[in-house]
């Protein structure tokens, strides 16, 4: 479920995982058109790192 949201909505991600100042530079960074897959290439990968420590 986190990896969809990770793709469609990847400022919400950080905040389901603890990071919440990321889920903010995040939201800004998606606010544009060309950011948004920046932002959800960093949600997934920074899910990614999450799901391995814990």
């Amino acid at each position: 479920m986190r990896i969809l949201i990770a793709f469609f909505v990847p400022w919400l991600t950080f905040f389901t995982i603890g990071r919440p100042i990321a889920g903010i530079i995040c939201l800004l960074l998606q606010i544009t058109i060309l950011g948004w897959v920046p932002a959800a290439i960093w949600a997934l990968l920074a899910l990614r790192s999450y799901d391995e420590t814990h």
